[in-house]
Parts: structure tokens; C-alpha cells; sequence
């Protein structure tokens, strides 16, 4: 499972049938201080979330594992939108407030 934010779209017009009705998101992988990581993944999007939300995804035959993407042929996508993370006693990211700690 990996950790991220999701920074914008993917739209193609001309894909196969399966993929069809699939939203793809490309999503920045942050560490657990909520600092930009320089790698990305395009994620099918399988809960409805949008630009700027901090998500998990995951990849490989698990991506296809999520009620909306299962049995698609999709390497990687989104399970779940994050409402918090806590590092080592300290909450460095509340969704609630939308902050993120003043370490990133």
C-alpha cells in the first residue's frame, strides 16, 4: 500500500472497454511527514475522490480487488481517502482541519 496525494487527471478517449467509466487520477506519493516524494502513479479511482485529497493506493493484483475496478485491467488504484495520519504519537495530518504539521 502506498501513501499519497492526488494532483491531477489522466482523460483518454480511446482506451479498452474495461476501463470505460473509470475516473484515472495521478497521485504524488508523500512520506509520513507529509513531504512531496519525487514519484507518482496513475491510480483508477475507486471511492470518488478528488484533487488535492491524501489517499492509499495500491498496485498490482490487489488494485484489482476494489469493488469498482475488480477484474479491470488496472495496475494501480485508489481504496481509500485518509482522515488523519499519526507518526510516532504526533497527528501530521488532520483532514478535519485540512492542515498538514508545520514540518512539511
Amino acid at each position: 500500500m502506498n501513501f499519497g496525494r492526488v494532483v491531477g487527471t489522466v482523460v483518454s478517449t480511446s482506451k479498452d472497454e474495461k476501463l470505460e467509466g473509470l475516473k484515472l487520477l495521478v497521485v504524488q506519493h508523500v512520506n509520513m511527514d507529509m513531504k512531496d516524494l519525487n514519484a507518482f502513479t496513475v491510480a483508477a479511482d475507486g471511492i470518488g475522490c478528488g484533487v488535492g485529497e491524501y489517499v492509499l493506493t495500491v498496485s498490482g493484483s490487489s488494485a484489482r480487488m476494489g469493488s469498482k475496478v475488480l477484474n479491470r485491467p488496472v495496475d494501480a488504484s485508489i481504496l481509500a481517502i485518509v482522515d488523519s495520519v499519526e507518526v510516532g504519537g504526533k497527528i501530521v495530518y488532520d483532514k478535519t482541519r485540512e492542515e498538514v504539521s508545520s514540518s512539511r
